[in-house]
């Protein structure tokens, strides 16, 4: 397992940005692939990006697709999500997790490795 910690959250208007950052420790980075996920209260937690181990390959979720960008730096062990457009509906905690297989998958449950949060929230 590798600890992960977001940061980067904050309070935006809506058609601003915000990066958020994941650093990681205690094991070997560029052996995880990295996602984030995203909570709004009372809501299932859900998928919005993935990066694989190398950087190579990027997916998004039809929603923030355009707006938000996934990449990592291996050389300092950290992930990054660059949300740009925001709206509204962002509005969530969000989460970055990571996982040693090295397919592709949206699940929640094929993540191991979870960061606590931060908090993101979208003025009008």
């Amino acid at each position: 397992q590798v600890q992960l910690v977001e940061s980067g959250g904050g309070l935006v208007q809506a058609g601003g940005s915000l990066r958020l950052s994941c650093a990681a420790s205690g094991r070997t980075f560029s052996s995880y692939a990295m996602g984030w996920f995203r909570q709004a209260p009372g809501k299932e937690r859900e998928f919005v990006a993935y990066v694989s181990r190398s950087g190579g390959s990027r997916y998004y979720a039809d929603s923030v697709k355009g707006r938000f960008t996934i990449s990592r730096d291996n050389g300092k062990n950290t992930a990054y999500l660059q949300m740009n457009s925001l709206k509204p509906e962002d509005t969530a905690v969000y989460y970055c997790a990571g996982r040693t297989d090295v397919y592709y998958t949206t699940r929640v449950g094929d993540f191991g490795s979870w960061g606590q949060g931060t908090q993101v929230t979208v003025s009008s």
